[in-house]
Formats: structure tokens, C-alpha cells, sequence
């Protein structure tokens, strides 16, 4: 058991070793732009297509100070979790999921899934866009693996896994892998080897085969957890996954809800710990240093002004990360609709978008807690996802 532990503890220092040399060349933060969904007293609005868009922020230069490097007029949807996009490791491209579009509907407008996966150059300058795929319908969370070769997209209508071929900067589908149940999210472990796919729909997990770029799923390895659970993400030592469950749906209702601990080193893995978060932890990340993870409650900032648990802002939870288990710390009050969250690449910093105020935030990570910098970025749009490179 010593061995295994002292194994890990040095898996996860050198990965932040890794992390805080990746830090010195170009650095991207993606903002995916929601303008076809508002909200009027906790309910939805719909309005036309056709203004919604990709922002991508310098994180790199100087990720004290990110830069809005340009703004893509790209759709993006509010409607999935808020991990649609992310940048290849190599920082040459960008993947933008599109999960639903907005049609005409009597005299107003009505979301319906979109099958639409954008490629972003980011190597152009200024970055953009470098090819338009058609995928299974609503394409929500995606991965991509480490070595960059690989991309992972959850789709809720069509039930089903993509498997995407990435070489030369080209992007192609390989494989759509049936799950039998609806997907949110996906995030692939840095062995390459594995990944884990969100049922959320049925509150499980599966867990997915790579081999090279065929992708093959066990259902009689799928893990039962809370309710409806939308986002994962996976330690930098590959030693545990964490699911985020928003609950009620994967609407807010004032009631707490889970994080639930996945043990990746056993086999099969499972779940070996649920720590509560708050109401509907739905944006979620970890560093990349493997020390902390951070959860966005959603919470009353969208409830009803008549509901009980209506609150004028959402919050930011921090946890520590020790040994794969989680504990959880300092509750920090943020805007309302908090949607996305991300580390810089050396995990100093930490970035959260929030969706009312369309604006981006800076926050200092310090001795496992985060200090705010007070440095806000002023967003093109009303940001509904946001992501950097993975861990």
C-alpha cells in the first residue's frame, strides 16, 4: 500500500513538472458564446441564430492578464455541459462543439440538436476556422488525449460516442461507438488507454477501450452514481476521476448535491467516495497540479425570484485532493450563472466565465484555496462553456 501511495505522489509531481515547463509556450483559453438562449426570471428565452461565438484568450503571454485574441463567429450552445471545447496539446487546434441550433417556431424560435463539430486553427494569425464536420446529433463534452491524436465527443439525441482521427492538424471520424443510453460528457485518462463517458440520463458512467484509434464499450463495467450526473474530469496521475452531479434534471432546486470519487487503479475501476458540493456543481475542473479541483454551483442565481432558494449569485467551491480522495474547502460567492472554469497550464491560476455579466475572471491559486485578482475581461457574448488544454 506505501508503494502504491509514494507511486502516485511521484506520478503527480512529475506531471506538474510537466504542467509548469508546458507553461512557457502559447497558451489558450476558449469561450464559447451563447447568444440564442436568455433568461427571464428563471425561465427561458429563445432568440434567432446567427450571433453566438468561439472568443479565444491569450492565457500564456501572461495568464496573470489574459488577451482576447479574436472572436469567431462560430454557433455554441448553453444546452450541454459546459466542456464542448478544448485545445489540442500542442496548441495547433481547437475543437468547438455545436449541440444545438435554433429554428423558426410559430412567431418565436425553438432549440433542436445541431451535428456540427468546429475546427479551429490556431496556428493562423489570427486563429480560424479550418474545417466544419457533421457528427451524430448534439454533440456535447469532448476530450482529447494527451498525445493529441485522438478526440472523444459525447452526443445526448443520437446516444452515442465519436471517435475522431486527429493528424497534420486534420481532424476525421474514424468510429461512432452506440452507448444505449444518453452522453454529456467524456474525458480520457493520460495513459491514452481508457475513457470515461457521462450517462447522465441514467446516472452511470461507463467505461470506454482505446486502442490506437478503435474505441470499444463494456456495458457490464457501467457504475451506478448520483443523480444526473454532467461532467467528469481525471487526476493528472491518472488515478482518479471525479463526476460532478447537478441533480433535479440538471436544473438547480436548492438542494445539495455530489461529487463522486472514482478509483481508476483498481480493476474495474469504481466508485469509492461521494463528498457533497452544493446545489448543481456543473462547470468542474482540476488542476493540473493534482492538488485542487474546483466546482461552480449554479445554485439560486437561476431559480425564480419567488423560489425559496433564489440567490443573486452562484458560487465557486474549492477542494483539496489528497491521495485520490477529496475534502471540501472555501465557498467563494461569485455572479450569477457561473458556466465555465479552467487552470492556467502551471495551475497558478484559475479562470471562471460567467454567463450574465459576460465576463471572465482571474483568480490566484494559493497554499489550496484562490485568491481573487481582481482582473476582469470583458466578453464579446454571454459565455456558456469555456476550456484550455487538457490537464
Amino acid at each position: 500500500m506505501k508503494s502504491t501511495i509514494a507511486g502516485r505522489l511521484l506520478c503527480g509531481l512529475f506531471l506538474g513538472g510537466l504542467a509548469l515547463t508546458a507553461a512557457a509556450g502559447p497558451a489558450y483559453l476558449l469561450n464559447g458564446l451563447d447568444e440564442k438562449v436568455g433568461f427571464d426570471n428563471g425561465s427561458f428565452v429563445f432568440r434567432p441564430p446567427g450571433h453566438d461565438g468561439l472568443t479565444i484568450v491569450d492565457i500564456g503571454t501572461n495568464p496573470a492578464h489574459p488577451r482576447i485574441v479574436t472572436t469567431l463567429p462560430l454557433q455554441n450552445s448553453l444546452f450541454g455541459p459546459p466542456v464542448n471545447l478544448q485545445v489540442a496539446p500542442d496548441q495547433s487546434i481547437a475543437l468547438l462543439a455545436s449541440a444545438m441550433q435554433s429554428v423558426s417556431s410559430g412567431d418565436g424560435w425553438k432549440p433542436v440538436p445541431d451535428n456540427r463539430l468546429f475546427v479551429v486553427d490556431l496556428r493562423s494569425d489570427p486563429p480560424s476556422l479550418k474545417q466544419t464536420i457533421e457528427l451524430a446529433k448534439q454533440p456535447s463534452g469532448l476530450a482529447i488525449s494527451r498525445k493529441g491524436d485522438l478526440a472523444l465527443v459525447a452526443h445526448r439525441a443520437d446516444k452515442a460516442v465519436s471517435v475522431l482521427k486527429i493528424a497534420n492538424d486534420q481532424v476525421s471520424l474514424v468510429q461512432t461507438v452506440p452507448m444505449d443510453d444518453e452522453v454529456a460528457a467524456v474525458a480520457i485518462t493520460p495513459d491514452g488507454r481508457r475513457a470515461l463517458a457521462v450517462k447522465n440520463s441514467v446516472n452511470k458512467v461507463a467505461v470506454l477501450s482505446i486502442d490506437g484509434d478503435h474505441v470499444t464499450y463494456d456495458k457490464s463495467l457501467d457504475m451506478p452514481v448520483g443523480q444526473f450526473p454532467y461532467n467528469i474530469d481525471i487526476t493528472p496521475d491518472g488515478s482518479a476521476a471525479v463526476v460532478a452531479h447537478t441533480g433535479n434534471g440538471g436544473k438547480p432546486d436548492g438542494q445539495a448535491d455530489p461529487l463522486a470519487v472514482i478509483d481508476l487503479t483498481q480493476s474495474p475501476p469504481r466508485v469509492v467516495q461521494y463528498v457533497t458540493a452544493g446545489d448543481a456543481p456543473e462547470a468542474f475542473a482540476i488542476s493540473p497540479r493534482g492538488d485542487i479541483a474546483v466546482a461552480l454551483l449554479l445554485g439560486g442565481s437561476i431559480l425564480p425570484a419567488s423560489h425559496w432558494a433564489h440567490a443573486n449569485s452562484g458560487k465557486m467551491v474549492v477542494f483539496t485532493i489528497d491521495y485520490g480522495r477529496l475534502t471540501r474547502g472555501a465557498e467563494i460567492p461569485v455572479g450569477q450563472l457561473p458556466e465555465g472554469v479552467a487552470f492556467s497550464a502551471d495551475g497558478r491560476y484559475l479562470y471562471m466565465s460567467q454567463f450574465f455579466d459576460q465576463t471572465l475572471r482571474v483568480f490566484r491559486v494559493e497554499g489550496g484555496t484562490l485568491v481573487d485578482t481582481n482582473t476582469r475581461i470583458e466578453l464579446p457574448g454571454h459565455p456558456g462553456s469555456m476550456r484550455a488544454r487538457p490537464n
